[in-house]
């Protein structure tokens, strides 16, 4: 794993680009896409994305329209930042939370005789 992650450092950003394209014209003809048919569902032209498959610059809402598609917006999934919590953080919480309501005693002491 360790090896990979020092290979994703090393490529630059054209590099990123073409794996990007590559990716999604694996998946198109997967899914029995030509570009034609896929470029008009997802709202662009054709040469846009070819662009996309050769690994040209494009713009992130392309290709966020083509893998709408696709049915490949779960790749966003690793954008999601979730907040844990450790396990003693927890069991602190839990040990301060609240099991009943005690009503306030009212210390006023109106005695007030009708005498």
């Amino acid at each position: 794993m360790e090896e990979s992650n020092i290979y994703e450092k090393a490529m630059n950003d054209d590099a990123i680009i073409q794996l990007i394209g590559s990716f999604v014209k694996t998946i198109r003809i997967e899914q029995n896409y030509t570009q034609q048919a896929l470029a008009e569902k997802a709202g662009i032209n054709r040469t846009t994305l070819s662009d996309l498959e050769l690994g040209r610059r494009c713009q992130l809402i392309t290709l966020i329209q083509v893998l709408r598609i696709l049915d490949r917006l779960d790749l966003f999934n690793a954008f999601k930042i979730e907040h844990k919590i450790s396990p003693m953080l927890l069991a602190e919480m839990e040990m301060k939370k609240r099991y009943r309501v005690r009503s306030k005693k009212n210390n006023k002491t109106d005695n007030k005789s009708d005498w």
